[in-house]
């Protein structure tokens, strides 16, 4: 009989929200397919959980068939949306690191950088993360990258 590895689960994000503590999000990349209803019932849905929860209990929520995993930093909510199976600290730990990113590239990143650069975010979303798995977990190249993406745009 020949040898069958078993499969390497990946993992899989299916979106990635940040709100702001009165519910309107700012900004969402989906990486599964929804219908746009479906889209702003979630969002409605995810806000009304997490501004409920006390700041005690762990950034992690069950919610539907996923796992939430969230972290509020000066006012906005960072929400990523995995599988149950997939590792919530790491998750967390990207979020972290997608804050510092933010936060390096707009020199003390604000919520009104967040609505006015909204594109750089998505760009920086995008060195980030790619079709719902973990492309670069380097700060260092993530922010090498966008200030070439910067240079080019001052160029053209």
């Amino acid at each position: 009989q020949a040898y069958q590895p078993t499969p390497i689960p990946l993992v899989m994000i299916h979106f990635f929200i940040l709100q702001n503590r009165q519910g309107q999000t700012r900004i969402a990349k989906w990486y599964s397919s929804f219908e746009h209803e479906e889209k702003k019932k979630l969002q409605s849905e995810i806000y009304r959980t997490l501004i409920q929860r006390p700041s005690k209990y762990t950034n992690f929520v069950e919610f539907r068939n996923y796992t939430l995993v969230y972290r509020r930093y000066k006012g906005v909510f960072f929400t990523i949306c995995c599988d149950p199976s997939d590792n919530e600290m790491a998750m967390l730990e990207a979020i972290h690191l997608f804050v510092e990113c933010l936060d390096d590239y707009f020199v003390d990143v604000c919520e009104l950088d967040l609505v006015f650069g909204f594109y750089k975010v998505f760009a920086l979303l995008d060195e980030f993360f790619l079709a719902g798995e973990l492309q670069e977990s380097s700060k260092k190249v993530i922010l090498a990258r966008m200030n070439y993406l910067a240079e080019v745009e001052k160029k053209a």
